[in-house]
Parts: C-alpha cells; sequence; structure tokens
C-alpha cells in the first residue's frame, strides 16, 4: 500500500559507494514523466548527474545541505512549477526500489559566497536563460537503514475541519 511506503520513506545523507543501475534510474525517470501536470503541460526538465567531479561541484551548489551529494552515486536536478509533484514521485520510487533520497533545495537559495545557487547551477549545467531549479535529489543506497518517522510524530494538529483552526 501506498501508505507503507510513505510510512517507510526517509530522507537519506549518507549513500554506500555503488551505483544506481540503469534500470532502476530508468525506473525513477519514469515515476517522474509519469507526475501529474497542471492542464498536462509537462513542464519539467530533469538532468540525471552521475559524472563524480560534476556531483563534488553540485555539493556547493547553497551554503547549507547540500555538501551530502558529493558521496551520492546520482543526483536528479528538478525544475520549478509541476516539478515538485515529479520530485516526489522520485522519492517514493526510490524507497521503493530501496534507494534512498533526499531533496537540496535550490530555488531562492544561496552558496556559501553569498552568491546565487541558480546562477551557480545555471554555468555548471549550462542551463538556458529563464530555466530556474527547483531542486536536487540526491539518490543512492543507502550507508544505514532508518526506521521511518512513527504515526506519533504526524503534526496532525496542524489539519483543520471545514475552517481554519477548526480541529477535530
Amino acid at each position: 500500500m501506498l501508505i507503507d511506503l510513505l510510512s517507510a520513506r526517509r530522507s537519506i545523507r549518507r549513500f554506500k559507494e555503488q551505483p544506481v543501475e540503469q534500470q532502476k534510474l530508468d525506473l525513477l525517470l519514469e515515476a517522474a514523466l509519469r507526475a501529474p501536470s497542471s492542464k498536462g503541460n509537462n513542464p519539467w526538465e530533469f538532468i540525471v548527474v552521475t559524472d563524480r567531479q560534476r556531483l563534488d561541484k553540485l555539493s556547493v551548489a547553497k551554503a547549507h545541505g547540500a555538501t551530502f551529494l558529493n558521496n551520492a552515486p546520482l543526483a536528479i536536478d528538478v525544475w520549478v512549477e509541476d516539478a515538485a509533484i515529479a520530485a516526489t514521485l522520485i522519492h517514493l520510487e526510490a524507497t521503493d526500489l530501496g534507494l534512498g533520497s533526499c531533496w537540496v533545495q535550490i530555488r531562492l537559495r544561496e552558496r556559501e559566497d553569498e552568491t546565487s545557487s541558480q546562477a551557480y547551477l545555471t554555468d555548471l549545467l549550462g542551463l538556458p536563460e529563464g530555466l530556474m531549479v527547483l531542486a536536487i535529489i540526491g539518490i543512492g543506497y543507502p550507508m544505514d537503514s532508518k526506521n521511518g518517522h512513527p504515526q506519533a510524530s504526524l503534526c496532525c494538529n496542524q489539519v483543520s475541519y471545514e475552517r481554519f483552526g477548526q480541529r477535530n
């Protein structure tokens, strides 16, 4: 069941030095490409990065939270718009395939030197003008196993019924 997959999924930032097989990469991309989008426009672009030097450079794309990419065997860059839905499906498919994954927010973020993460990636990846990166998803075989978050940790107090603030 999907809820079992959601319950098991965790952000993974430490990966084994083991490449992700092409068949699994193909399934990750198929999951992303099957994502629903507004008016069926499919406004996304994805860049699959496996080159070790480029992954190291991606790990410094923003000031905090991206360094783990330097040990990931695979990263997928996703653009704004309906890309957030596609990114979610990539995370779920990775979990289903026994892989770990973690989101690196790029949109509206800066690097350590206070330059734009977007400008850095535009140069590094040769992006055309106007194409904005939403996030990078690091993917690989988890170094350690983690249990899913317990149901008690869910923020059920942030659910309203009928009107804001009406809790059930």
